[in-house]
């Protein structure tokens, strides 16, 4: 197969959409970090924290992450099966019918319609259209696996076979409802089965977004951009199906030390640990694909993404399996320690993985070089110190916030109220809004390149 014979149009399409989420998104997310120390932002309903953080963590999540995993989905899958997309138009439609629904949630959410479950805030007519968006996706992807001229299947189309059957499985158990009116609906579910089912989503849904198709970019991308081959095939292979079957088994560590029963905290628990090793068998794949040649941080811009993100990785599967030990759960659960958490993954690891796929792939189907490397060696830095002061100040806070509530006096009163442990967080809020400005600083410098490129190819 030539390089004319592939179908590129869609992957362009997602990547604009994935950059114009993302910067919707970012701003939303810097309104309300400014609202944790200013609340006279507040202005409206419509702008009130309770609002604004769900439309930020579905127009990230949702609009960016998977818009970027569809991008780099259709582009790896054509060459990895040296197949054309089999279905154009109904890609094409996929496109459309995306942002279509990204738009309807960010307003129903402004609006307040929300099902108030973490991740799953769509109500139901929303969450159908989920469903049929993401069929026509799986079809796609299924019928090039089945038409596919490469017969070898590289670990980069397990992470996406994975990815693609375990969402729609996640997304329709989870989000089973009773419609109500066209505007809302009740859970399936009730009391403890409800939390149960919906931390199963929860933490899936982090993972199969966040992580596996993310794995399926960084195996994929790493060997075609540093030109080595991949360290080991048979410990990716492994990591995967050890990672698969041990993800799903997970989620109720989001509900240690509740009325759960304590047997499923604890195979969670148990599970969690146990994600460490096949998390880590990526990590040093991708660290021992460059052994010998470390050189390539300095010449290779694309280099550094992948492996300061696949290292965020690393210290976040530590981080989270850690921190679902009973004993440290107590301490840092609802605190700001959790948010430092999954922000390193999304603006560390995710963030830098698909910037440097689109760094790879966009100057590839445009046929034109990257507008300039030295803005994505500066968007790299940028978002690097953005992340780390973003992270660490949170981390900072979590542990301080852990520590008031649950600091007494001698005669076992509390010795803060709860209004003293927000108040004495403020610096830490006033330092993550000052990192959230650099790292969009990052972000704009991203997208004006990749728009640059495309440009170029246009003209």
């Amino acid at each position: 197969m030539t390089e004319n014979s592939y179908d590129y149009r869609i992957v362009r399409g997602f990547v604009v959409s994935a950059l114009f989420w993302l910067i919707i998104g970012l701003i939303v997310g810097l309104w309300i970090a400014f609202e944790m120390f200013n609340p006279s932002l507040n202005l409206t309903p419509w702008l009130s924290f309770g609002r604004l953080r769900v439309v930020h963590t579905n127009g990230l999540g949702l609009g960016f992450g998977l818009a970027g995993i569809f991008a780099a989905t259709y582009y790896i899958l054509q060459k990895l099966t040296r197949t054309p997309i089999v279905f154009p138009r109904l890609a094409r439609f996929h496109l459309y019918l995306f942002n279509v629904i990204i738009a309807l949630a960010a307003v129903s959410l402004f609006a307040g319609m929300s099902t108030t479950k973490e991740y799953a805030e769509l109500e139901w007519p929303l969450d159908i259209a989920v469903v049929v968006m993401w069929v026509i996706f799986a079809v796609n992807v299924f019928a090039s696996l089945i038409k596919r001229r490469e017969k070898q299947m590289y670990v980069s189309l397990w992470y996406i076979i994975a990815m693609t059957v375990t969402i729609a499985v996640l997304y329709i158990v989870n989000n089973l409802e009773v419609p109500v009116n066209l505007f809302k609906s009740y859970s399936l579910y009730a009391g403890v089965n409800d939390a149960n089912v919906q931390w199963w989503y929860g933490h899936n849904i982090v993972g199969f977004i966040f992580t596996v198709p993310i794995l399926a970019m960084f195996y994929y991308f790493l060997p075609v951009s540093s030109g080595l081959p991949l360290y080991s095939h048979r410990l990716s292979i492994i990591s995967f199906w050890s990672l698969i079957f041990a993800y799903l088994w997970t989620g109720a560590h989001h509900l240690m030390l509740t009325p759960v029963p304590e047997w499923i905290q604890t195979v969670a628990i148990a599970f969690s640990i146990f994600l460490i090793a096949p998390s880590w068998g990526s990590v040093v794949n991708g660290y021992y694909t460059l052994q010998g040649n470390w050189d390539k941080m300095r010449s290779n811009y694309l280099i550094k993404f992948f492996i300061l993100g696949i290292t965020f990785y690393g210290l976040q599967t530590i981080q989270g399996p850690t921190q679902g030990l009973r004993t440290l759960n107590a301490f840092f659960h609802y605190t700001d320690w959790v948010i430092g958490h999954v922000h390193m993954g999304t603006m560390g690891w995710v963030t830098m993985t698909i910037s440097a796929s689109f760094y790879y792939m966009i100057p590839k189907i445009s046929g034109r070089p990257l507008h300039s490397i030295r803005i994505a060696n500066v968007h790299f830095w940028l978002i690097l110190v953005g992340q780390l002061l973003w992270t660490v100040t949170m981390w900072i806070g979590g542990i301080q916030q852990g520590a008031m509530w649950k600091a007494t006096d001698p005669d076992g009163s509390l010795t803060y109220n709860f209004l003293d442990s927000i108040a004495s967080l403020y610096p830490y809020y006033q330092i993550r809004f000052a990192a959230g400005v650099v790292y969009f600083a990052g972000i704009l410098l991203f997208a004006w390149n990749i728009f640059m490129t495309i440009r170029k190819s246009d003209t």
